[in-house]
Formats: structure tokens, sequence, C-alpha cells
């Protein structure tokens, strides 16, 4: 098992400093080396897909299984072996398991509240908007905005489409949304365009309040929807009095190009099977199909809410109650599915060394079982997968201790995601700086 912990490189003083000693003979090669040594490598994710796994998934019931703590604490799932030499999954995760060498594993995260919210929060920006922390004191910081603003904002878009996309709908709590999702202090013009997957109705577009003419009841047959659709594509250029946002969203709409792209219709049905027929698995298909067409960055919502549902829906991770059922019987193997169909997608099309897939929660589970057959909230210790855009598979970065309570090993933030995604796609600490979206974190170099 390679295990990363924390390097020592040179400072970028140091570097500054060798470099102004250049003309007494150090070579460009040796410069170039010296930067890349510090974190000066070029960036290879042109694309960016965060699979948010909202609730908050345990840690010894996914990817840090702990086979020798306790019964109480390790639960009923037996380990399985993966293709990274001593590394052990779960037995929900045996298609993760035989792609291990495609990712890499963080096994030390921490973060600074266990309320749902200021953790979503922190997982979504890298930084606090408000709350408190586990001491009830109020957590420092300013809201900033999501990543995919972040992205956005220094990358922009290379194509028609917008440059951050969410597929979901929107985070909640109960009745309350979170703080983080959108540009905050950027603007409504980062914050993301919202796609919804119904696995009976298709792709949805919620910024656009459809007419009654346009929905299906008011449509006799294709051919009418088609000439709706014409006449609406004729007339968006005089429709000034529509915001930018809305004018988007309808000039997808009418586009051809972009309802084929939106539609799932156009994939295989055998790989839209192999997804898994559920709304996160064909979210995660669309969110191929976007990155495809150059959108730089694509969050795909595990469910809107935290909390888990009896039906068949986008419940949440927030299992203080049926942990081991609902992991076993829905969200692991959908998880697993999904995920190894995504990364296994990306590699054929030859997009994966440019797309990082990131599939994270807010934080984790309590090691020790509940009276419920659940367990709790649990902020001091959670994992991560991480995958493409330059990273290197088969790594696991951190450990945690005997029980998963603490990180033992190389604690990590979600700053240090964030700081790690800026440097992944070619945003360096000046031009964050530059444009105040600089994060408190550190670029987590065992991953490249």
């Amino acid at each position: 098992m390679l295990m990363i912990g924390r390097q020592q490189h040179p400072s970028r003083r140091a570097v500054m400093q060798v470099g102004a000693s250049s003309i007494l003979g150090l070579s460009c090669v040796d410069l170039l080396r010296l930067r890349a040594a510090d974190g000066y490598l070029p960036a290879k994710a042109k694309s960016v897909i965060l699979l948010w796994l909202w609730g908050g998934p345990s840690q010894l019931d996914t990817f840090d299984p702990k086979p020798n703590a306790p019964l109480e604490y390790r639960g009923p799932f037996g380990t399985i072996p993966t293709r990274t030499p001593g590394v052990r999954f779960t037995e929900l995760f045996p298609k993760l398991a035989q792609t291990s060498n495609q990712f890499a594993v963080i096994r030390s995260l921490h973060t600074q509240s266990n309320d749902h919210g200021v953790a979503g929060t922190i997982g979504l920006t890298g930084s606090a908007a408000g709350g408190t922390g586990l001491d009830g004191n109020p957590l420092p910081g300013a809201p900033r905005p999501a990543m995919g603003s972040v992205v956005a904002r220094a990358r922009g878009g290379s194509g028609s489409l917008p440059s951050f996309m969410v597929v979901g709908g929107k985070l909640h709590q109960g009745k309350k949304p979170i703080i983080g999702e959108g540009g905050g202090p950027l603007g409504a013009k980062y914050d993301p365009f919202r796609l919804e997957y119904d696995p009976v109705n298709g792709t949805q577009i919620p910024a656009l309040q459809l007419p009654p003419e346009l929905t299906p009841e008011r449509l006799a047959d294709r051919q009418r929807l088609q000439e709706v659709l014409s006449l609406a594509e004729r007339s968006v250029q005089s429709q000034t009095a529509l915001d930018s946002y809305r004018s988007q969203a309808l000039a997808m709409l009418t586009s051809a190009d972009a309802r084929r792209m939106f539609h799932l219709s156009q994939e295989p049905s055998a790989l839209l099977d192999a997804y898994g027929r559920t709304r996160f698995g064909q979210s995660c298909a669309l969110a191929r199909r976007l990155v495809e067409n150059r959108v730089p960055f694509v969050q795909v919502n595990w469910s809107d809410h935290v909390e888990a549902e009896e039906d068949a829906g986008d419940g949440g991770w927030d299992h203080h109650y049926r942990n081991f059922q609902l992991t076993a019987d829905r969200h692991g193997p959908w998880l697993d599915q999904a995920m190894s169909t995504l990364l296994a997608d990306l590699r054929q099309r030859g997009l994966l060394e440019t797309t990082m897939v990131i599939a994270i929660g807010e934080f984790g589970r309590s090691p020790k079982i509940n009276d419920k057959a659940g367990r709790e909230h649990w902020p001091q210790c959670y994992s991560a997968l991480i995958a493409g855009g330059g990273v290197v598979g088969g790594r696991v970065i951190g450990e945690s201790d005997s029980r998963a309570e603490n990180p033992r090993e190389n604690p990590l933030t979600p700053a240090d995601i964030v700081a790690t995604v800026q440097h992944a796609v070619g945003i360096s600490s000046e031009q964050a700086v530059s444009l105040g979206l600089n994060v408190n974190g550190r670029v987590i170099e065992g991953l490249f």
C-alpha cells in the first residue's frame, strides 16, 4: 500500500532565491525542475466533476473499513481487497475496488462543524459562512463562492454552455437552503446553471418556466412540439426583457444541439444500464456529456436533502437509523455502479486525464453505532475519492486511527480540497489572490 504523507518541497521564496542566482549558472532545466517541485506543474484538468454525497457517508462502511475494530464500531459488512496492494474497501464496492488503480483515496479529512448546513458550506467553498464550530463558538471567515463558481470566474467556458453547471436540486437541510452553492461575492453571474434529471421526464431546466403550450398536456404530438420550439427559437433574439440567465435557458432549450446533448436517449441503452437507472446514475451520465462538451465544472448532487427516503428517490446519506440496510440496499451499490462506470466512460473517451472527479460528502459518520442501527454526524474524520486531472491512481492519502475516529497522519481539510482543485485547473495562487479567490488551504501534493 502506497501511503502518502506530508512532503517537503522547496518554498516559493527558495525558488525565487535560487532563480535569482541563475546568472551564476542555473540552467532553464534546473529552474523548471524546482518550479515543478514547488507545485508549478502545468494544469491538466480542463474540467471537474464533483459528486456531492449530501448527508455524509460513513467512512467505515465505504472506503476506510476497520475490520479489526470491535463489532460496535466496524459494523456488519465484510471487506474486500482492491487493486491497490494492502487497501481494502467494504464488500459493497466491488466495482470501485477493481478500479482502485485509477483513483486516490483520502482517509484523513476533517472539518469544523457537525451541522449539515455549515459543514456543507465549508465543503463546497473551503470556508465557513456563519454557524458555529464544535466548541460552540462562531466560525471565522466570510462566505466564499463555490468551487464551481471560482473555476467559472477564473477559467470561463470555451463553448456556448455555462461554465458551472449543477445536475440536481438545490441543497437544503430541512426547508433551509444552504449557503455556498453559488457565486456569493462574485455575483449571480457565477451561480450554477442547474439541470435536474427526472427518471420519468428526463432532463429538466428549472430556470425556465415553460409556458402552457409547451407542457405535455397541451401538445398533441411531436410535430406540434417542434413547431412551438422553432417559433420560440426565432423569437429569442427579440425578447430583450428576459434576463441573461433565463435567456440562456431558453436558448439552450430551443437549440437542437443542446436538446440532443441533454437527452440521454442519445446514449446506448447498455451504457445507461451500466451507470444504473437511478437518478444519481443517470445524472453522472449527463455529467460526462457536459464535460465532453467542454463545461469546466459540473456538480452532481446525490440528493437535494440530507435525509434518507423510503422510496427509490434521491434520499441522502444522513443515516441516523437503518444505516446498514440503506447503505447495503441502495446507497452503496448505486455509488459503486455509477462512479465506476463514470471513470471507465471518461477513460474510454480519452477524457479522464483532463477531468478531475471528486466523490465527497460534508462529513463522515460516528464510528460507534447508535441504538437505532445508525451512525451520527462525525466531522472529525471522513474519506473521499479523487481521480483524473493529473491525479495518480492507486494511492492512499493520509491515515485514520484504529476506529476511524480521528486522522492519524496528514490531516486534511475541505480548504485543502478547494486549493487542490484550483491548482489542478491551473489557477495560480497569484491569480487567486488577484481575483479575491484565495483559500486558506494547501495543495494535496501526494495526489500528483
